[in-house]
């Protein structure tokens, strides 16, 4: 076996990872344990409009909706308070939010440590831009669904609210609906944490019972002007214990219904996420649909009774933030699954806890990129070295295989057993250069499934001219060069030592392999252009500890 085909294979795999990324991400996942393309039966409820009187309603049984005269949809504006509510600004160490008393939602959520961008002027991170009230964030209705809901007027007890150090501080809203309940929202906000405690009561006032669900409803857009199309963006939720990452494709002919333990549900992409923790998380359904870019995640609890003068509490805990892996692991509920290296995710994030490890203690997560890919070279060196002796070797003999390939190109049997004497006379494994690279070959795609989608590198500078690791490598030299605006040194860097390296490797014996090989350096070149620095930062580096071990080896063998 040609040594040389195994680094073809190397190559041909890295294509097909990317290829797999780019047309089929997020399907990688364990499918949904329910799914369903009609629509959810709906609860007969009280329908909330706004109306001086409430509704006539009329209980069937315990273990039936309530049926009414004239249910009414809340599709139309006017179907809006008739005066506008006030914008609370809640600001916090982590993050500065806008709560409308239109609805209740969330109408911005700006992140104090997050940039929109690198340029000096930047704003703040949002992470909301949807502008209805019935699809901005948290919004909830109970017995209808939040579509068709009268929208309620909020009156809230305080008119803006700063969360000091060291204390936490809550916002009351109370709305009261034409249908005689009465909703009472409490949000509890801490210094500098990314997690609200959020509770919902719902009072009845009237002489008669009802019945209904609790709805609470994420509708999201894309974090940004265009998504990452190479990394999952769209729903996902932990149910019964796995995670479920819907593409926003799979929901644009029908909405789908998923059932079980669901732990929480979110809306994530690359760096960034909006989420719900349902307390009460067993036998509640989790309802997806998507208009275009937007999709709607609808949380739906079980239907509950409330008596008559009787009220109902309904408890979350909500996480609008980055996808940091100690963040999420501090907050708890298995909310770090949500960040998935995919399949190799098992190796992705020791790889990721090696780099913040490193920063730790330089600070500069470029350099933490050098030092982890030094460490992970010398854990392979041993293995590397028999491989590359091993195509030294081979190089040795291939003068010899040529004979016996033109001697017994009739007779493929006895080439064969010719090729296993010239074998074992020299000592060399014709596998040997082969099994290295294969041994590798995990490592190198788990970390650079963690250098293209940590949050860490995300704006994060190294030096001179890259300001952004997670970005493609720019210098501008005063000229906008087409397709690519500035120029990318660092990947021209990485071309150069790709060449050199493939320079003082063995060539292959087949002529063929020989002008495959020789363009390899070209194509991973501009390949790598729009790659995250990060990346083409690893690679650069990693060719240069090859060539430095090659180098060695070639020293060796011709003393």
């Amino acid at each position: 076996m040609d040594n040389y085909r195994a680094i073809l294979a190397i190559v041909l795999a890295f294509f097909i990872l990317l290829g797999y990324q780019y047309f089929y991400v997020g399907t990688e996942q364990e499918q949904p344990v329910v799914e369903e393309t009609v629509e959810v039966q709906q609860p007969k409820v009280p329908v909330q409009e706004v109306q001086p009187q409430p509704v006539p309603a009329t209980i069937v049984s315990a273990d039936q909706a309530v049926e009414f005269e004239q249910p009414v949809k809340f599709e139309d504006p006017a179907s809006l308070p008739s005066q506008a509510g006030k914008d609370i600004v809640v600001e916090t160490g982590a993050f500065t939010a806008v709560i409308t008393e239109t609805g209740g939602g969330i109408k911005s959520f700006k992140l104090n440590h997050f940039n929109e961008t690198t340029d000096a002027d930047s704003d703040r991170k949002e992470l909301i831009s949807t502008e209805s009230f019935t699809e901005l964030p948290l919004y909830f209705s109970w017995g209808v669904d939040p579509s068709r809901a009268q929208i309620p007027l909020f009156a809230s007890d305080k008119e803006t609210l700063k969360v000091e150090a060291g204390e936490s501080q809550t916002l009351t809203m109370t709305a009261k609906l034409s249908s005689g309940l009465q909703v009472t929202r409490r949000l509890v906000f801490d210094p500098d944490s990314y997690l609200i405690k959020m509770s919902v009561d719902i009072y009845n006032f009237s002489e008669t019972a009802l019945q209904g669900s609790p709805y609470m409803s994420l509708t999201n857009l894309p974090f940004g002007a265009a998504a990452q199309r190479y990394f999952f963006s769209g729903p996902a939720a932990l149910i019964d214990g796995k995670l479920e990452e819907i593409k926003p494709s799979a929901l644009e002919e029908a909405s789908k219904t998923l059932k079980g333990n669901i732990t929480w549900a979110a809306y994530e992409g690359t760096y960034f996420m909006t989420g719900v923790i349902p307390e009460e998380n067993e036998g509640i359904s989790l309802k997806l649909s998507a208009e275009g870019e937007k999709i709607r995640t609808l949380l739906i609890g079980i239907e509950d009774i409330i008596p008559a003068k009787g009220h109902l509490q309904y408890n979350y805990q909500v996480y609008f933030g980055p996808k940091k892996m100690a963040i999420l692991k501090e907050v708890g509920h298995d909310l770090e699954r949500i960040v998935n290296f995919g399949w190799f995710d098992k190796l992705a994030r020791p790889a990721l806890y090696l780099l913040n490890f490193f920063y730790s203690y330089v600070g500069n997560y470029g350099i933490s990129i050098i030092l982890v890919t030094i460490l992970i070279k010398l854990l392979f060196w041993p293995i590397a070295q028999k491989g590359l002796k091993s195509m030294k070797n081979m190089q040795k003999i291939q003068p010899k295989m040529a004979k016996l390939k033109e001697k017994y190109k009739n007779d493929k049997t006895r080439l064969n057993e010719e090729m296993m004497i010239l074998y074992k006379t020299y000592k060399v494994n014709p596998v040997g250069g082969c099994l290295p690279m294969l041994l590798q070959l995990p490592v190198f795609f788990a970390l650079y499934k963690v250098l293209l989608q940590a949050i860490e590198l995300r704006h994060a500078p190294f030096m001179l001219w890259i300001t952004d690791l997670s970005a493609p490598d720019r210098l501008m030299i005063g000229v906008d060069i087409p397709y690519l605006g500035g120029l990318p040194v660092l990947t021209l860097l990485m071309g150069g030592s790709m060449f050199l390296q493939q320079r003082m490797t063995p060539a292959p014996a087949d002529p063929t392999q020989a002008k495959i090989m020789m363009f390899l350096p070209v194509i991973f070149t501009f390949m790598f252009l729009n790659f995250a620095s990060g990346l083409v930062l690893y690679w650069l580096v990693n060719n240069l500890l090859s060539i430095g071990q090659q180098y060695l080896i070639n020293k060796k063998a011709a003393a």
